[in-house]
């Protein structure tokens, strides 16, 4: 490091090394002066002004400030402005840009695993991330969903919005594609070791996409390999997500297979 060296955080409120270690190794392996720091705080005003104010290259958000800081910067690009979330913020010399690399991850996890909109999808969640997913689906294409959430107003607020069915419960509901935005099957939760639908359910399903990201191989991902059917991952998600965010913050694309490493170091 040095005078010269550019920084990137993030701002979690439950801070991990995930992000770190994946931008870090990426700036090794690419020879960039940058540096990358995890952060969590308590007042996320002062948190975006520092970043203004000490010229911080880049801003990774999660929860719980994705909304909060739609407010405080310059610019908001239509992928966060559309479902009213950001998790990535560009400085570029004081004039702050907000995006959402979530939603375009998962565009791009739509097109690689060559999901149709003939397909349906039940999305089980409601909160930023559910808002992301859904937007990428219904600006794919697809037509027939519907929203499983137990929150009586952003539920049904979420399934207006994509023009989906809402639904408190999981019930008998099936779907060609079936994707988890909730914390169920996360490391540490109480929830960790439950599985986000059912096994019949899950034995339908063309496709299972888990948004969790900790741990990869989540409850959910374990059963639907063992009934045979595809499965999207949180981790594959992430590192989409974080390889849009380190092109935005250095101008340098890494190459599929040095995402692939990067993700991988980021778990070891």
């Amino acid at each position: 490091m040095s005078k010269d060296t550019r920084l990137c955080i993030s701002l979690a409120g439950r801070p991990s090394n995930i992000g770190t270690r994946f931008h870090n190794h990426l700036y090794e392996v690419l020879g960039l002066d940058f540096v990358y720091k995890a952060f969590t705080t308590c007042d996320i005003s002062a948190a975006i002004g520092g970043v203004r104010a000490l010229g911080i290259r880049g801003c990774s958000v999660s929860m719980p400030f994705k909304q909060d800081v739609l407010d405080l910067v310059d610019h908001v690009e239509p992928s966060a402005l559309s479902i009213r979330s950001v998790n990535t913020i560009v400085n570029d010399d004081g004039r702050l840009t907000a995006s959402n690399t979530d939603y375009l991850a998962v565009q791009h996890l739509i097109d690689e695993n060559q999901l149709t909109p003939r397909q349906s999808v039940l999305i089980r969640g409601s909160g930023g991330m559910a808002r992301a997913v859904g937007a990428a689906f219904a600006a794919r294409g697809f037509v027939s969903g519907v929203v499983v959430a137990r929150n009586p107003s952003a539920g049904p607020a979420l399934a207006a919005r994509l023009g989906y069915e809402y639904a408190p419960a999981l019930g008998a509901l099936t779907a060609d594609i079936l994707v988890n935005v909730t914390p169920i099957g996360m490391a540490g939760g109480a929830e960790e070791h439950d599985v986000a639908f059912g096994d019949a359910t899950i034995r339908e399903a063309h496709t299972v996409f888990d948004v969790v990201a900790a741990p990869s191989e989540t409850p959910l991902i374990c059963a639907a390999r063992s009934a045979g059917v595809d499965v999207i991952t949180g981790a594959q998600v992430i590192a989409r997500q974080a390889a849009e965010q380190f092109e935005r913050y250095t101008g340098v694309r890494p190459s599929s297979e040095q995402i692939a490493e990067a993700s991988a170091v980021s778990r070891a």
